[in-house]
């Protein structure tokens, strides 16, 4: 393997990484997927126990299975609870601890059902046979109930007339899909066939299931999926979040709804609010419920603050107006005075609490990445961890932060088998002689004293940050396995730096980017390490758009990488997501065409010079494949050299594990071409 690597770095006119020792390898595609993706932590009603997910993949199959786990919380043997050859999820402990409900597509199934298995072992039993399948099982207090999310197609309300209508829609010679909403499809899946998401209440023991919202035609989530919800701790209410307006969704905005159990009517509870609710959570003795608040609607692109509703009186209460970084996640200490919760702070992701009475957020988990806090019998916080050089695993910290240990060690033996080069987080002078901060991956074996070539990597959103987080389709030590120098820098427009931060490149979307991330490349040249003559820049969607933009403004850059990347801000008008657009283009093409235009790529072909690998999916609606095709075609005709991968059967994202293996191949093949 070594030896291989050695020869094709070689060949492509690059150096081997130094100090590759015999028992080290480098971070490849195929280690990415042949790690145990770690989910969520379920902990036991009682406190000992932690169910989670581990999911696996096969590169020959070209295909996951996901089982789940129980570990000890206090440490000790982790068990396997199933073994099923299909994906079992969404892990549930039934109130008594002796079992788990859970979301799984067995043989038989169409889609995916509700089964419970015992903990203590034994089989699987199936409960639910919902045509377009479940997700997101909670019990009730009782036991003998489950609350699970399954879809009905509109105008066949009950489960066997949409069994029905999906039959017959799949008989249907007539493929056309026809909408007057401005909202007809989402990620890389149609709306049109109206199929809305419902509550509903099932039985464990007849398996009748009872639809808690009849004739709904709310959104929970725009994707598929239980979107967000929490159940009451008597069991009498649940609360959820979903889309308020209206068709033909001019609009759209989240808020929070309340139904009781037995059905009945369904209460707006934020209805004042005009902006976004979501990610609720019920205080312990279920009078208050935690959510997170947004102030400004209409796609603009604020952030979630703590908030507090009493669910008697109606008022809501920010309890971190002034945090000025998004949260998620909430979970109530036992006694219901504090309130533990994830907010991103300078590209990390860390656990804060609020007291609920009011004050000031304190860090107590910090470094890496967390998500899913979760609170313990006697305090304890369960929660998943990751940093640049670890996949997620599960760990456990006092309520304080002290105490700090791992529960879940799955990919230890793995990790320690690679060879990863140091990261640094550095800071500099960027955009306005404001101080932007990045990090930097280097190869293994770096020696400060050589030059190498460098990568910039732009990560998408704007409203994202590159973070110290293990990313699987982005990863920084595994672009810089062959000996690149790896920058990511967190530019003007990134979130966890505030929301001026944010806000500080609306109507000029690349103007800012653009600037820090040549300042990046200057300051890092300045290092002494970095090779001006072998450089590239590379990113996707928001990050494909810098990199489009850079093509039009300099040929510093020997090398670009363009995936599912903004061409024409224009042809953004065929994005599934039209709100906000406004915001972040400075206007409407029928308010301010002259600016939109300002600021799209393809006005800059002229200046088109660098060599150009442009990546993307058929089934990307949020960045249409017709803006990488046009983006190739013009660098086609202008004769600059460029490449062309396009995945029929992917999103805007590479998720399938060959199609990702190649996906890393092709890069590297691109990069190394040209960084000579």
């Amino acid at each position: 393997m070594l030896r291989r690597l050695a020869l094709a770095l070689l060949a492509a006119g690059l150096a081997a990484p130094t100090g590759l020792a015999a028992d080290k390898k480098p971070l490849t595609a195929d280690e990415l997927w042949a790690v145990g993706r770690v989910g969520a932590p379920q902990v036991s009603p009682d406190g000992t126990r932690v169910a989670f997910t581990v999911s696996r993949y096969d590169m020959g199959e070209n295909r996951g299975d996901t089982d789940i786990y129980v570990v000890p919380l206090a440490g000790g043997t982790t068990k396997r609870l199933t073994t099923n050859r299909a994906s079992d999820s969404s892990p549930a402990w039934s109130p008594d601890g002796t079992r788990i409900a859970f979301v799984s597509r067995r043989e038989g199934d169409a889609a995916g059902q509700l089964y419970v298995i015992p903990i203590d072992g034994g089989e699987a039993e199936r409960v639910t046979d919902l045509p377009l399948g479940v997700s997101g099982p909670r019990w009730l207090p009782d036991g003998k109930r489950i609350v699970v999310v399954s879809h009905v197609i509109a105008g066949h309300e009950t489960p066997e007339a949409t069994k029905k209508a999906k039959e017959a829609r799949e008989k249907n010679k007539v493929s056309a899909k026809t909408s007057e909403s401005r909202l007809y499809r989402f990620w890389d899946r149609w709306l049109t066939d109206e199929e809305y998401p419902r509550l509903f209440v099932v039985d464990v023991e007849t398996k009748q299931a009872t639809d808690l919202l009849p004739g709904s035609k709310r959104f929970f989530s725009f994707q598929t999926g239980a979107g967000s919800y929490d159940v009451s701790p008597d069991g009498q209410w649940i609360v959820f979040a979903a889309n308020a307006t209206e068709p033909p969704y001019l609009t759209v905005q989240s808020d929070l709804f309340l139904v009781s159990t037995a059905g009945g009517e369904v209460k707006n509870l934020t209805a004042a609010n005009p902006a976004n609710d979501g990610d609720p959570a019920f205080s312990p003795d279920g009078r208050t419920i935690a959510f997170s608040l947004e102030r400004k609607a209409d796609g603009w692109p604020d952030y979630s603050r703590v908030a507090l509703l009493d669910i008697a009186t109606g008022k809501v209460t920010a309890l971190t107006e002034a945090w000025d970084n998004s949260t998620g996640g909430y979970a109530f200490s036992a006694d219901g005075k504090t309130i533990f919760f994830h907010s991103e702070v300078r590209a990390r992701t860390g656990i804060y609490s609020v007291p609920v009475a009011g004050g000031k957020p304190r860090e107590v988990v910090k470094g890496g990445v967390t998500s899913g806090v979760a609170v313990a019998a006697g305090g304890a916080l369960v929660f998943s961890h990751t940093t640049l050089a670890k996949p997620p695993e599960l760990a456990v910290a006092n309520a304080d932060g002290s105490g700090w240990r791992d529960l879940t060690t799955l990919n230890a033996e793995r990790v320690a088998s690679w060879d990863l080069g140091p990261s640094e987080e550095m800071v500099f002078a960027g955009a306005g002689g404001d101080e932007v901060q990045m990090f930097v991956a280097f190869p293994p074996g770096f020696d400060k004293s050589k030059k190498y070539p460098l990568l910039q990597v732009i990560h998408g959103g704007p409203v994202g940050t590159s973070a110290d987080s293990f990313h699987f389709r982005w990863n920084a030590h595994a672009f810089a396995a062959p000996g690149y120098v790896v920058a990511m820098v967190n530019f003007h427009g990134s979130s966890s730096f505030g929301q001026k931060w944010v806000e500080s490149i609306l109507g000029a979307h690349p103007d800012k980017p653009f600037v820090d991330i040549m300042k990046a490349t200057d300051f890092l040249i300045a290092k002494g390490y970095v090779d001006s003559a072998r450089m590239a820049a590379l990113g996707g969607s928001y990050g494909g758009f810098m990199v489009n933009w850079i093509a039009g403004h300099t040929d510093r850059f020997k090398a670009l990488v363009s995936h599912a990347g903004v061409y024409s801000l224009l042809g953004q008008s065929a994005s599934d997501a039209t709100w906000g657009r406004h915001h972040s283009y400075g206007g409407y093409p029928f308010t301010n065409l002259a600016n939109v235009e300002k600021w799209s790529p393809n006005r800059f072909a002229a200046g088109f010079k660098t060599p150009t690998l442009i990546l993307h999916g058929e089934r990307d609606y949020r960045v249409p494949v017709t803006q990488g095709l046009e983006f190739y075609g013009v660098l086609q005709a202008k004769g600059v050299p460029a490449r062309l991968v396009y995945y029929p059967d992917e999103n805007h994202w590479i998720l399938k594990p060959q199609n990702s293996r190649h996906w890393y191949g092709e890069v590297h093949g691109w990069l190394a071409r040209w960084l000579k």
